[in-house]
């Protein structure tokens, strides 16, 4: 026995021996290296790098930089990415090399998906494989969603550019870009922009990322923000901020809609993506791990909302996306935009499922889609250090969904050299510090000036700046001629006081009106960011139709001087108020209010009532009240103009609850009162149907008072058209003491008028419109019940101005094609209640000026 093991002892030794040398001469072969574009000499990362023949692969990191290491033996190393040629490159096996790699843009894969065959055969689902694989990756979505995981949390990078574009050497040479020459920045010609772009805009952030599954939480806290800002006096950076990140948001393309440019879009592997899309399966990528299907889909309907590009699907039964290119076919329904291409790069996890890595969003726009200048913007995201399954204490997870760190905007140029994951691009580099110079020269204030004015309608003087320029001139029945002149401090004066005034005159009247407010900002910002917290008092002495509503149009402006029908009813007020506003970052608010206001009627109106059986003559009415409104709009995001706050539109609710209190006695006040309203109104995104926005209000008044108290339904005689109001209504024709209503409106976004040959060109968009009121007048608040309250007024020949509710509903409905020439909404509006009152139009044309993608 003893024997035998020395035997196997020695047989074991020789193999050894011989199997030595062998081992000791197989030696690694290790690659390393930097990959960039060769147009643009840029960093390239997610590029996958492998030994050809092999599962053996990696990919570039952020910074375009390779490591592949193996001890097989192998001759190429083959190097691809979306939307590029694939590169092969000899190796000596056995050897550590550096080769670094340049890559070309593949411009048929850039360009839109065309399938061609030599028999022109109908496209259909059934039997379809692409159709087939595309149902494998939808029923696989949620597991490949980072909201499988019970926790997840990562950092992530993001960088938005945003340049003039297609620009000229004529306009490059332009005198009135004599000071400006260090600003333009040259790129390859063929390039989306352009071969000569001027930079504009440039923010950067750096944040943490937290999500869990139960109870759902998803939070983001930015640690380190910087951004190009321009003077506050023209500018609102924080608005211009938030626009620009909601045209360019995060494509998430596991979510059925992919929002973009405020429209949202169909991703292709929504649940109903086949109804929508064409697939075709057009290549096997089989020498990488996993090996993957290369599925390219366009729209069935060109001009439709909806992408075209190529997803890579992974063939490990994961069903996952692990590459996509996005971009839109040149004829889709969307305005201004040139090009559109999203690149979208996926890496595995060590739980063995895929996670987004980076994404890069490019678009051209321009008022002309194929010549002249427009404006390119870019936005990169890259995410790393990404973590699953490791849970945080409860305190990370509450909150806001987004929080800003308070030393977030203070980062110096040291901080982002070594926090930023890779090197700025060399047209960015010197962004921030160019634009800041920009600022300091003369001609560049005088030409933001003149953009101000005409835009916002004010003229900056420094600490006072005057306008607005539009509501200088109206003309109404009652004044005549009405000439106004006002204006307001600027943060120049003081960033905690505000100042706002203007004075007026009526020729037929001959009467003079003023209004001048004082504002103390109590938070040390500008009483026009967000959030506000200030104290304002103002003072007012004007006139008003009562029931009119002017949504962003002040009712001064000389466009309202235009009307239809009897208009000849009018107040003078005296109004004075006193209000307190807190905003929370959570976008909440709310809001207490001191008013006492005096009215008495003008033109063709009068207070009147009954009195021993003899008409009696009010004068005027005194009121005193206090409100509180408490406003929630969760997500809500907003331009601040320089007069009005305009909301950047979104699929979140805001609610609003108003409660009012008259206090009889106090500043002369005649009435006690109680009344209570409620609003909720919201938008709904309908995917390849458009979108409806839904607005309910309902109110209710506790008390006994004169129909010039109660409610007066918002009415709206201009040619305009007005959302939140009636456009077929008269003012002051209904007056209600409780009441309910509901506005509905659907956007098409040209769903019908895309499949009609001869409208496609037009790119022109359907829209619906139905407004319902119901509501009425208790018989103690009737004035038909009681002739000692104030009496509803007539015309000169009896006919009834004011009525109550009392048949029905009021019902307006409304069709009508927007999108014309890119910019212009015409409705045609049905009243359909209430038709037998005087002067009640049937039909009515309204428009309205509406700028979107």
């Amino acid at each position: 026995m003893k024997t035998l093991y020395i035997k196997i002892f020695l047989k074991s030794m020789a193999m050894l021996l011989i199997l030595l040398p062998s081992a000791i001469l197989a030696q690694q072969t290790e690659i390393k290296g930097t990959i960039t574009d060769a147009r643009t000499h840029e960093t390239m990362p997610a590029v996958s790098v492998s030994f050809e023949g092999t599962t053996i692969g990696v990919t570039a990191d952020n910074g375009g930089r390779y490591k592949l290491v193996s001890d097989k033996a192998s001759n190429r190393i083959k190097v691809s990415f979306i939307g590029y040629k694939t590169v092969f490159k000899d190796i000596i096996p056995g050897k550590a090399q550096t080769i670094y790699i340049v890559m070309a843009e593949d411009h048929k894969l850039l360009t839109e998906v065309v399938i061609k065959s030599g028999k022109k055969t109908r496209y259909t689902n059934k039997n379809n494989p692409a159709v087939e694989l595309i149902r494998k990756v939808i029923a696989h979505k949620d597991q490949n969603r980072v909201e499988n995981y019970n926790y997840a949390e990562y950092k992530q990078y993001e960088k938005m550019s945003f340049y003039l574009s297609d620009l000229s050497e004529k306009f490059k040479s332009k005198k009135i870009f004599k000071n400006y020459q260090f600003l333009f920045t040259e790129q390859d010609s063929t390039a989306m922009g352009g071969k000569i772009l001027l930079p504009v805009y440039m923010e950067e952030k750096l944040s943490d990322n937290y999500f869990r599954k139960s109870p759902y939480a998803k939070k983001q806290i930015i640690q380190a923000n910087k951004q190009v800002k321009y003077d506050e006096n023209y500018v609102d950076n924080e608005g211009l901020k938030t626009y620009f990140n909601r045209m360019y948001m995060d494509i998430e393309i596991y979510d059925n809609n992919i929002p973009l440019l405020g429209n949202e879009l169909l991703s292709p592997i929504a649940d109903g993506a086949p109804s929508f899309y064409k697939f075709f399966i057009t290549d096997t990528i089989k020498d990488v791990s996993p090996q993957l299907i290369e599925l390219s889909f366009t729209p069935r309907t060109t001009t439709d909302m909806l992408f075209e590009g190529k997803i890579y699907i992974t063939m490990d039964g994961n069903y996952a996306v692990q590459k996509a290119i996005l971009s839109v076919n040149k004829n889709i329904n969307l305005n201004f935009v040139r090009q559109m291409q999203t690149t979208l790069a996926f890496e595995k996890t060590e739980t063995g499922k895929y996670r987004l890595s980076q994404s890069n969003l490019k678009m051209d726009f321009g008022l002309n889609k194929n010549k002249g200048g427009g404006i390119y913007g870019e936005r990169t995201v890259v995410i790393n250090n990404f973590e699953v399954n490791k849970p945080r204490l409860q305190e990370v997870y509450s909150g806001p969904a987004q929080m800003i760190a308070f030393n977030a905007t203070e980062k110096g140029d040291e901080f982002w050299k070594v926090a930023r994951p890779d090197t700025l691009k060399s047209r960015e580099a010197n962004i921030y510090k160019n634009i800041d110079s920009l600022q300091t020269l003369a001609s560049f204030k005088r030409t933001m000036k003149l953009i101000t004015l005409f835009v916002a309608g004010y003229d900056n003087l420094g600490p006072f700046e005057v306008g607005p320029v539009n509501a200088f001139y109206n003309y109404n029945p009652v004044e005549g001629f009405k000439l106004r002149l006002g204006g307001r401090t600027t943060t120049a004066l003081s960033k905690r006081y505000y100042f706002e005034t203007y004075g007026a005159y009526g020729f037929r009247d001959e009467k003079f009106k003023y209004f001048l407010s004082g504002t103390y900002s109590l938070n040390d910002k500008s009483i026009y960011s967000f959030p506000q917290e200030y104290l304002r008092a103002s003072v007012q002495h004007d006139t008003k139709i009562p029931g009119q509503e002017s949504q962003f149009v002040q009712e001064n402006n000389f466009l309202m001087t235009f009307k239809r029908g009897f208009n000849e009813i009018y107040t003078y007020n005296d109004v004075f108020r006193l209000d307190y506003v807190h905003e929370y970052l959570s976008h909440f608010s709310y809001k207490f209010e001191l008013k006492s206001w005096n009215q008495s009627p003008a033109g063709a109106l009068y207070f009147q009532n009954t009195l021993n059986g003899q008409p009696n003559v009010i004068n005027n009415l005194q009121t005193t009240e206090l409100s509180m409104e408490l406003r929630y709009a969760p997500h809500e995001k907003f331009y601040q103009g320089k007069i009005y706050r305009i909301p950047i539109p979104d699929k979140y609710p805001v609610y609003t609850l108003r409660y009012q209190q008259g206090i009889k006695g106090v500043f002369n006040g005649q009435y006690n009162y109680q009344q209570v309203t409620g609003n909720i109104t919201k938008r709904f995104y309908l995917s390849q149907l458009g979108f409806t926005d839904v607005d309910a209000e309902g109110g209710y008044i506790f008390s006994k008072l004169p129909y010039p108290l109660l409610d007066i339904h918002h009415a709206n005689q201009s040619y305009a058209l007005q959302l939140d109001s009636y456009n077929m209504m008269n003012y002051l024709e209904f007056v209600s003491d409780h009441y309910a209503s509901v506005n509905i409106e659907h956007h098409f976004n040209g769903f019908l008028f895309n499949k009609v040959p001869l409208l496609q060109r037009l790119k022109l968009r359907e829209v619906m419109s139905f407004k319902s009121l119901w509501g009425g007048v208790r018989p103690e608040n009737n004035p038909a019940n009681n002739p000692s309250l104030m009496q509803f007024p007539v015309t000169g020949d009896g006919k009834p101005i004011t009525n109550t509710l009392d048949n029905g509903p009021y019902m307006e409905a409304g069709a009508g094609i927007e999108n014309i020439f890119k910019v212009l909404r015409v409705d045609v509006v049905r009243r359909l209640s209430y038709l037998d009152h005087p002067d009640a139009p049937r039909w009515g044309v309204r428009a309205r000026v509406v700028v979107q993608f």
